[in-house]
């Protein structure tokens, strides 16, 4: 039979001539799994890349550019040569060798690089005619840096240049300001400055021109942001009150500078690289901070120190930039992880069915080569190819629509998982035909799911996971998925990915045990349907009880879908929850309005006829009053004890009873009853104390109750009191919170006016989204989950499809024994709903479990908040009812609703012709 071992090309066209829409349906199937796969890892890259590019922005070039320095050659070299070395061919020389020592993944910019020379020191100048605010005469910053034509437009004038040799002796130079300069120190073209200089009259400096910025907030105007815009600076910094003089730079042509030398000031001579944003990449992350570390202490900074000076110094903050990024990446990465490592499983179980769906397909097929004498090697060669032929062509596709999709982040990895899901495509038909042909026999024994006992292999593989999930659960629950920590990002491998796999293992580990307890509901419920009266209800559980075993694969992929549905909606839903409350927390209430002073007496009334406000409360902060003897600062909030506890009870923050703040009878002489924040709690007791407030005028009061948080006071200092105990200047309203879920900004605004404040809670958690990290890192969960449930609803329609042909021959048999089409549903319904209702009440319980069992190692604040915003804490993750309900639901829905089409298709269909389909089969 060596005609049956060849793989032939002629033998995998017959084969798909044969079966063409099993060949499409593969090749669909395949295209869609590995678009999705190779589009995954370039939408992590693509939404990481963009958050530490957000990151770098944020910082400021100020932080992030690498800035070299050095002093000024010291007097051991002649004048000669200390002028040399200011001068552009030296520096240039220095600043091209200064690029070259950035190491790789860091890179340069080089349109945004620059280098030159200026006073470290301010040199104040005498002319009358500069602006002096306090009396005090003006000062200026001398600076050389190259590339000033590049990137600065003339307004006025001309550039500056070196008339001749300039030298330390040079008693003219010429210069330029920018227009921010020249209008806040009255500079016009052609106006002299006279610069201070050392053993010899001052230098003097004429003005040229007036310039530009092209890029003002780029590297390099920014770095320095002294050469563009001027500055007030106090003589004292530490006094609010202290007297001002202005600063402002002098812009030298780089040729110039060696007149620098005669100054008073002394002379820095520096290099500042800006680093290419577009050019970063959060993969590269560890490479980066390592770059950075070479030039600031490592073999960078002696190359720079070898090609400059060897007191060269290097400063910039991006290393504390980039371990910040890290932090929040490795806070929100185990998070993603989750959701793909569970999509991932029940994406592989679909393939392994539809692998095993076409083997059940052609059994007889198979079982027939194989006694005609075909090898296992040559007939899974025959499979492998004919898989191949499909599904290799579908993966190409699946992956150039995925790289178009995409079109940022890394190929390498795309090609990679296309390779993967393409592997498993093609040698699930082969695998699963091996294990099922691998000993010759003219048909197979029975392996009903009631009757069957799991043979030792199998009990040793589901202990084996069973140990592998508890490991996993416990290891999260040790280590955790949290935000930011001081040690994110140091443990990255093997160890993390098992953690990552926790919830799916949870999921399987469900779905076996299931399995193993699923016979014993059947064998009960078989002894009381066989004395119902009719016959469906006994057939439709002889029916369940006498599926394949096989069929357990099926339920594995539901169930595993169903637990990370019910993982990542519980994430989705602590991630809203977790900005929710963060915004409460900000704003008191859905709606603030507040000005300094009182607010018009009539504003309340016209805000509660605003669209989407629901309710109202009235309320008075004095942020000036001051508590007991030492005076201290204390905010005094002045409410109506109902309204405001009626606010506080539905928005959760500081619930009271309204009768422990209302003021006593005899109000004149009795302390007012306060509430209070805990740290004015521990320093003034129980006893009543005296709090002056704002308008002169004091109240006493008592503190009878202690809240962490309370509506009307943003802060973690605070008294509420019932304001009609306060003098009547401090009882005004000046704070109006509102309560409504869809309150109109722009209608608040136009009531309240332009003076007043309108701080919304909707507007503040739009906010909390600060990085594209945590936006994609959301959109990406999201798809995952919907993949996840999509794969799972093919699972099930792929379980359902393998029955339909022995469903429909069984119906057609029935119906000419007289069943009726009503009848034929509810067989197969009732047929169908055993093991739906397993994988449904499975699919919840675990997924409750699963989100119980793990809380305790997750905290979703890295995912859900800015780094800057302060936790209002307990963000763990907690079950989100409907994230349990509807997948299971869902699952039972569709379960019903396939099973009545295919009683109705079939009963639209002749039952002879079903009868010869079945007898075929």
């Amino acid at each position: 039979m060596s005609e049956l071992n060849a793989v032939t090309p002629a033998w995998v066209r017959v084969r798909l001539r044969t079966a063409p829409g099993a060949a499409a349906a593969l090749a669909l199937l395949v295209a869609l799994t590995v678009c999705l796969a190779a589009a995954f890892p370039r939408a992590v890259d693509r939404y990481e890349d963009a958050g530490l590019a957000r990151a770098v922005d944020r910082a400021t070039v100020k932080r992030t550019t690498l800035l070299m320095s050095a002093p000024q050659p010291g007097l051991q070299f002649a004048q000669r040569e200390r002028e040399k070395a200011l001068l552009p061919p030296v520096m240039g020389r220095q600043h091209a060798a200064v690029l070259g020592a950035v190491g790789r993944p860091l890179a340069a910019d080089p349109g945004q690089s620059a280098y030159g020379v200026l006073t470290g020191t301010d040199l104040p100048v005498p002319d009358p005619w500069l602006p002096r605010p306090n009396g005090l005469p003006p000062q200026v910053r001398l600076v050389a840096q190259s590339g000033l034509a590049a990137h600065s437009s003339v307004g006025a004038g001309r550039l500056p240049r070196a008339n001749g040799e300039v030298t330390a002796a040079t008693a003219e130079v010429e210069a330029a300001v920018t227009a921010e300069t020249a209008r806040s120190l009255h500079i016009e073209v052609g106006s002299v400055i006279h610069v201070p200089s050392v053993s010899r009259p001052p230098l003097a400096v004429r003005i040229t021109g007036i310039l530009t910025p092209r890029e003002r907030d780029g590297a390099y105007w920014a770095t320095q942001p002294l050469m563009r815009t001027p500055a007030l600076v106090p003589v004292d910094p530490t006094d609010p009150l202290s007297e001002k003089y202005w600063l402002g730079a002098l812009l030298f042509p780089p040729e110039a500078a060696p007149a620098m030398l005669g100054t008073d000031g002394h002379l820095i001579r520096y290099w500042q690289v800006a680093p290419d944003t577009g050019a970063l990449h959060a993969h590269d992350l560890d490479g980066l901070k390592s770059a950075v570390a070479a030039l600031k202490s490592g073999p960078g900074l002696v190359q720079v120190r070898t090609a400059t000076d060897p007191a060269a110094q290097v400063s910039t903050d991006l290393d504390d930039v980039l371990v910040s990024y890290g932090h929040l990446m490795s806070g929100v990465a185990p998070l993603v992880a989750v959701a793909v490592f569970g999509s991932a499983t029940v994406a592989l179980v679909v393939l392994l069915m539809a692998g095993g769906l076409a083997a059940d397909r052609r059994r007889s097929e198979l079982t027939l080569l194989r006694a005609r004498g075909a090898s296992l090697t040559g007939l899974a060669g025959r499979l492998l190819a004919e898989t191949a032929v499909v599904a290799v062509p579908a993966g190409a596709l699946g992956l150039g629509a995925a790289l178009l999709a995409v079109p940022e982040g890394r190929a390498g990895q795309a090609v990679l998982a296309a390779a993967v899901v393409t592997a498993v495509a093609c040698a699930a038909l082969p695998v699963r035909a091996l294990v099922a042909h691998r000993a010759v026999s003219v048909h197979g024994p029975r392996e009903d799911t009631v009757s069957v006992r799991p043979s030792r292999r199998r009990t040793v593989a589901e202990l084996t996971l069973l140990v592998i999930a508890a490991g996993a659960v416990e290891a999260l629950r040790r280590h955790g998925v949290s935000g930011p920590s001081e040690s994110a990002g140091a443990s990255d491998g093997s160890g993390d990915q098992l953690v990552s796999l926790a919830p799916v293992l949870v999921g399987v580990i469900a779905a076996l045990v299931l399995v193993r307890l699923y016979p014993l509901p059947l064998r009960w419920l078989m002894r009381p349907a066989g004395r119902l009266r009719g016959a469906v209800g006994h057939l439709s559980l002889a029916r369940a009880g006498r599926s394949s075993v096989s069929a357990v694969l099926p339920l594995l992929a539901l169930l595993t879908a169903l637990t990370t549905a019910a993982f990542g909606g519980s994430v989705l839903a602590g991630v809203a929850d977790a900005r929710d409350q963060a915004a409460l927390l900000a704003v008191g209430a859905d709606g603030r309005v507040e000005d300094t002073g009182a607010l018009p007496a009539d504003l309340a009334d016209r805000v509660r006829r605003t669209p989407g406000v629901r309710g109202l409360t009235e309320v008075s902060v004095d942020s000036l009053a001051k508590a007991g003897t030492d005076l201290t600062r204390v905010s005094l909030a002045g409410i109506d004890p109902a309204s405001y506890a009626s606010l506080a009870g539905s928005t959760g923050l500081g619930v009271f009873p309204e009768q422990q703040l209302r003021r006593p009878a005899d109000g004149a002489r009795a302390p007012l009853p306060a509430l209070a924040s805990p740290s004015i709690a521990e320093t003034f007791g129980k006893q009543p104390f005296s709090v002056m407030l704002g308008d002169g005028t004091d109240v006493t009061v008592r503190i009878v109750t202690v809240r962490d948080r309370t509506p009307a006071v943003v802060g973690t200092s605070f008294l509420v009191v019932d304001r009609a105990g306060l003098s009547r200047e401090t009882a005004r309203t000046n704070t109006l919170l509102l309560t409504g879920g869809h309150l109109d900004a722009d209608a608040l605004r136009r009531t309240v006016g332009k003076s007043v404040s309108v701080h919304l809670g909707s507007e503040e958690r739009a906010q909390y989204v600060d990085s594209p990290l945590q936006s994609g890192a959301e959109r990406v969960y999201a798809v995952a989950v919907a993949a996840g449930a999509g794969y799972a609803v093919l699972a099930l329609l792929l379980a359902l499809l393998r029955a339909a042909p022995e469903r429909a021959a069984l119906l057609a048999r029935l119906r000419t024994m007289g069943l009726t089409r009503a009848q034929g549903r509810r067989l197969l319904v009732l047929e169908s709903l055993p093991q739906a209702l397993l994988a449904a009440a499975g699919g919840a319980l675990t997924g409750w479990a699963t989100v119980l069992l793990l809380s305790p190692g997750i905290d979703l604040t890295a995912i859900a908040l800015p780094s800057t915003t302060a936790s209002a804490g307990g963000n763990a993750l907690r079950t989100d009812p409907l994230s349990l309900a509807l997948p299971a639901a869902a699952v039972l829905l569709l379960t019903v609703g396939i099973a009545v089409s295919q009683a109705w298709w079939t009963g639209r269909r002749g039952s002879v012709r079903e009868l010869r389909a079945g007898d075929a089969r």
